[in-house]
């Protein structure tokens, strides 16, 4: 079961804390204990940095946001990849298991191969196409039968380098952007994945859940509505097709997730992604102004 008793207070170590779902974890405002670690505090790939950080802050909760999720760089050296993503989570999963502790682990919409018409389901058979693909899968099975798995998707926020901060940085620049209009999924932001995942821990849900915003877009379009929140030209954004790409990795065509389960377990939905998108830049638009 993930989590303690119902209503209890919670302590929280997270793993990958200077990333960007790390630092989400790190501003969630439910009532627990939480200890974001850096990798130099917690190295995921050394079984005894995971014991020290361990013995330290003494976690109901494990979760696991380190990961290598450069896409092309885990196809150029699949070793790094499948340590990191992979049999990383196996460590985390046998420590966690001798502490007490249960494990959350953050997965990707890149288990599936991206040729389903419509979104997948939890259920739905895996079938990655990378590396990348492949190595987030081994880290599911590695996680245990007693893990919450998040699966999500294109994820983003403010902190990091991301698609977001990258479109934002190229409209300022008033660069000519181009983004594929044949590769479309649900673009998920940090603050709204958090908060769900703490009301699935509170909850002690175990198994796979997907979690992604409400709503589809191709990055394409997605690109386009960004530059119309931001206040930018959105003819600055030009379509172009994967296979116009110079990229090492395949990429899933569709990478919708369907939050089926989330659904079954009585547990609200996620806001539509232009909702969340419009909530950010409104507030990044008012600092900047």
């Amino acid at each position: 079961m993930v989590g303690t008793s119902k209503g209890q207070t919670m302590r929280l170590l997270v793993t990958g804390g200077e990333g960007q779902v790390g630092r989400a974890f790190s501003r969630q405002n439910h009532d627990h204990e939480l200890f974001a670690c850096s990798r130099s505090e917690l190295d995921i790939l050394d079984p005894d940095s995971i014991a020290v950080a361990i013995e330290k802050y003494q976690p109901d909760v494990i979760v696991n946001c380190g990961a290598l999720t450069d896409v092309d760089r885990c196809e150029v050296d699949s070793e790094l990849a499948l340590n990191t993503n992979g049999y990383a989570v196996g460590l985390l999963a046998e420590q966690a298991e001798a502490c007490g502790a249960s494990l959350v682990q953050l997965s990707t919409d890149y288990v599936f191969d991206g040729k389903k018409e419509d979104g997948y389901l939890e259920t739905d058979s895996t079938n990655p196409i990378s590396v990348y693909g492949n190595s987030k899968l081994l880290g599911e099975q590695l996680a245990g039968s007693n893990a919450l798995i998040i699966r999500t998707s294109w994820v983003m926020s403010l902190d990091g380098n991301n698609i977001l901060v990258k479109i934002l940085r190229l409209l300022d620049e008033g660069n000519e952007l181009k983004f594929v209009n044949d590769q479309v999924g649900s673009p998920t932001f940090t603050f709204d994945l958090v908060n769900t995942t703490m009301r699935l821990i509170e909850s002690e849900v175990t198994g796979v859940v997907h979690v992604t915003n409400s709503g589809s877009t191709s990055w394409f379009d997605f690109a386009q509505q960004v530059a119309e929140h931001y206040g930018s030209d959105p003819s600055k954004v030009l379509p172009v097709s994967q296979s116009d790409l110079d990229r090492v990795a395949k990429r899933p065509a569709n990478s919708i997730l369907e939050n089926r389960r989330l659904v079954d377990l009585g547990l609200s939905d996620l806001p539509h992604y232009l909702d969340s998108l419009d909530h950010l830049l409104r507030n990044e638009n008012r600092e900047r102004s």
